[in-house]
């Protein structure tokens, strides 16, 4: 990335316990090495000033997979069994203390196996030639389907973080707001990881 990019954040989310899928997805292995660390190099490598990284189940285990990684920080949210919604509120939280030059953050999963720093910077491209405007909404779609990244505008930060609950997440808030689409479909495919036959490699 360029100097003259428009400052931005990362905010990772992997709390979730995955059920479905029988094992917590933040510990999962993805490029060989822990999903947790992996997603957060690839925010890292899309230009990202620093990463936050929102833990829950299996912490413990996750948080010394990202020790040591530059500019990544870890926020455990306590209460992260409510669901997506309480992650996503922990942390915009976290993100509220940062320094006013950043204008953005860029929310993604942990269990996009997919969604590489090429798939992160189309929508950060968007963004900047939007005017990089704290107060846009951003996010990749594929096949017509809306998915991650999500570039949240700062000004989204605080209301956002106060309506989310339980496992909505941003959806609700997204949909009463006017969302710019990016298409990436011809990049990923943006599916996540539910369950085994999702792993990479599975049989389908």
């Amino acid at each position: 990335m360029t100097d003259t990019r428009p400052t931005w954040v990362g905010l990772l989310l992997a709390a979730g316990a995955g059920r479905r899928l029988g094992r917590p997805k933040a510990t999962l292995e993805l490029d060989g090495a822990p999903a947790v660390a992996t997603q957060a190099r690839r925010l890292d490598a899309a230009g990202a000033v620093g990463v936050t990284v929102v833990l829950g189940a299996a912490a413990d285990d996750a948080a010394p997979t990202v020790e040591g990684l530059d500019g990544v920080s870890v926020v455990v949210a306590e209460d992260w069994d409510e669901g997506m919604g309480a992650s996503l509120r922990a942390g915009l939280g976290a993100l509220a203390s940062t320094t006013d030059e950043v204008g953005a953050a860029l929310l993604t999963l942990v269990d996009l196996p997919d969604v590489t720093p090429v798939v992160m910077a189309r929508v950060l491209d968007a963004w900047v030639s939007r005017g990089a405007r704290r107060d846009d909404l951003v996010r990749a779609t594929y096949a017509g389907r809306p998915g991650h990244p999500v570039l949240l505008g700062r000004d989204h930060w605080a209301p956002l973080a106060a309506s989310v609950a339980g496992d909505v997440g941003a959806r609700a808030y997204l949909h009463e707001r006017k969302v710019h689409e990016v298409s990436c479909e011809d990049l990923a495919t943006g599916r996540d990881i539910d369950r085994p036959h999702d792993l990479p490699g599975a049989d389908a």
